[in-house]
């Protein structure tokens, strides 16, 4: 086992936990971004596909299911459970003008036609722009915040 990798993967499974604490306990999602939480299960669905595929370790198998059930959750808990604390007027980002050209390039940018040669590319754009609606959401509450006109 990798200290790296272990270390990487315990943070980061550290802060979706403190995640979906923070929304448990305020019974509240406002302020957080419900399109990124909707691209990072779409980001961890993707790639962890090989689940069906491939067994490398039990660790490994593991923490794939519990941060595709972690993203899930969170998407639950902000469209379902909470959605009356969920803001969409401030959650506006476009996430169509996204979607469509990493699916696109996912289709262009791949060895073979296979489902898992697809996702790859796919995973790595999703990953790599999946912060966009999070930072737009961010950049509104700072404005509200220091009052500055949209």
């Amino acid at each position: 086992m990798n200290i790296f990798r272990l270390t990487g993967d315990l943070s980061h499974l550290a802060a979706i936990i403190i995640l979906l604490l923070k929304i448990w306990k305020s019974r509240s999602c406002a302020g957080i971004s419900g399109k990124s939480q909707v691209l990072f299960a779409l980001v961890f669905t993707t790639r962890y596909l090989d689940l069906l595929t491939s067994f490398i370790s039990l660790y490994n198998t593991t923490m794939k299911i519990i941060y595709i059930g972690c993203a899930y959750a969170t998407v639950y808990l902000i469209y379902m459970k909470f959605k009356a604390t969920y803001d969409g007027n401030h959650d506006t980002f476009r996430v169509e003008f996204l979607v469509v050209p990493v699916g696109g390039l996912a289709f262009l940018v791949n060895h073979d036609f296979s489902p898992l040669e697809v996702r790859n590319p796919a995973q790595t754009h999703f990953h790599a722009a999946d912060a966009g609606p999070l930072i737009q959401v961010c950049v509104i509450h700072i404005r509200q915040l220091l009052q500055v006109p949209l």
